[in-house]
């Protein structure tokens, strides 16, 4: 792209994450135009662009014709669906550079056995104990001599498929009726050994042979305060101004680094292509290192809007050099201050197999949220206001020089949205990072 073009860029997605990587394209110094896909209209996308597009992910070659209509020259993909449909190879074959890997690339989060797999083959480090199944034969023998075990579909599952033993199922009975489930909608089940530790985020902008690491932050996917109740999307996360975790150290880090780099040389190894894109790894630090728990082709969400916020070099910028291979030239550089996202959900959203919104008015109203940045999700937009749907609808992001400061922003703003909505209220307070950090000192006295 030529320094004196006024970058057209494409969005592919309608999410918060979305609508963060929007803001930051559009903080750019070289006063970007925006255009979006989206499957699903959200309001804060819409009012950054220039034109908006409405579609299914599962068309590549609509998303192409509508980029080269707009004369895009530089697309950013969103989200996992898109990628796994191959929208980057349908842009690329047209000649647009893309932020994302290729259909054949992003198989590292829509094959979970692939992906470990990959790590085995290459003797990467960080994989537990697995076995990957495609029928029912062996499961029953393997079960009995691996308890306790984590079940995981091979295939997209919008990051609620994987369930774990003592969480979600007891029994050797129990797990095998999952797998059945699993095997009737996935091609293969992957078996792991559970692991014990806490877990973080380590997303990374990557140009195929080069990566540069974001602050680490820590996701928190339990509906419920306390860590309590059934998976979700993710409830809210937090990251620190030092760019650690409380329980992480830079060793650790540095491992956890060190396996998203050394796969992203297999699947060059692999493939022959070169990875371009964002790649992160879901991690825990166990008492024997850090380990993997899997990989997505794409930022995190509600991740994204805790590392973009304190982004301060211009991200058209880095989107560029991830296209054009030279990111090791670029300098990358975040602002040292803490982050606190807190999304606002229905009030029984992940409390019932019916996630309808809520019974009476749908209608939410959003207050005064002081220091906070609104972030939308999945809410329907019209005259009235904003109104719920089945899904998150809203993340708040709180910015400060210390954590605490950040919780409080944070939750001020989500307590500013009512309606019938909930929140959790216990996202980066200091109780619950103080167990997450105990939890650790126990876990490494049995070493």
């Amino acid at each position: 792209m030529k320094t004196n073009q006024t970058p057209k860029v494409l969005l592919v997605g309608n999410s918060a994450r979305g609508h963060a990587i929007a803001e930051a394209i559009m903080r750019s110094k070289h006063n970007p135009i925006l255009f979006v896909y989206m499957k699903a209209n959200n309001p804060g996308i819409a009012a950054l662009a220039e034109k908006v597009e409405i579609g299914g992910y599962d068309q590549p070659g609509r998303i192409a014709e509508f980029a080269e209509s707009h004369d895009a020259s530089l697309a950013i993909i969103d989200s996992e669906e898109p990628l796994c449909h191959g929208v980057v190879d349908a842009l690329e074959w047209i000649g647009i550079p893309t932020v994302g890997p290729k259909q054949k690339l992003a198989m590292i989060e829509t094959s979970k056995g692939g992906a470990r797999l990959l790590m085995a083959k290459h003797h990467i480090p960080g994989s537990p104990k697995f076995r990957i199944f495609r029928t029912m034969d062996g499961i029953k023998d393997y079960l009995k001599e691996n308890l306790p075990v984590v079940l995981k579909p091979d295939g997209l599952t919008g990051g609620k498929g994987v369930m774990i033993q003592g969480e979600h199922f007891a029994t050797i009975a129990e797990a095998l009726k999952i797998c059945r489930d699993i095997l009737t909608k996935h091609q293969a089940v992957v078996i792991e050994k559970k692991l014990e530790g806490e877990e973080f985020s380590l997303q990374c902008f990557c140009d195929g042979r080069n990566i540069v690491a974001m602050p680490p932050v820590q996701d928190h996917k339990r509906r419920l305060n306390g860590d309590l109740g059934l998976n979700t999307g993710s409830m809210g996360s937090y990251s620190c101004a030092n760019h650690l975790l409380p329980f992480l150290t830079p060793a650790e880090l540095e491992q956890a680094a060190d396996i998203v780099r050394r796969t992203v040389r297999a699947l060059h190894l692999e493939t022959g292509l070169f990875y371009r894109g964002i790649i992160y790894g879901g991690f825990m630090v166990t008492r024997d290192g850090v380990k993997l728990i899997e990989f997505n082709a794409r930022f995190g969400d509600p991740e994204a809007i805790n590392v973009l916020a304190l982004l301060e070099t211009d991200f058209v910028d880095i989107c560029q050099a991830i296209t054009n291979g030279r990111l090791h030239k670029l300098p990358v550089s975040f602002r040292r201050l803490a982050t606190v996202v807190k999304y606002v959900v229905p009030f029984n959203y992940g409390l019932l197999k019916d996630q309808r919104a809520a019974e009476g008015s749908d209608l939410i109203k959003i207050g005064n949220l002081g220091k906070a940045t609104l972030y939308y999700s999945s809410v329907n937009h019209d005259q009235a206001g904003c109104h719920l749907t089945s899904s998150r609808a809203a993340a708040v992001l709180g910015t400060a020089p210390g954590l605490s400061e950040a919780e409080r922003i944070a939750e001020k703003a989500a307590r500013a949205i009512t309606g019938a909505v909930a929140h959790r209220t216990d996202i980066g307070t200091a109780a619950l990072i103080a167990r997450r950090v105990r939890h650790m000192e126990e876990l490494n006295k049995q070493k």
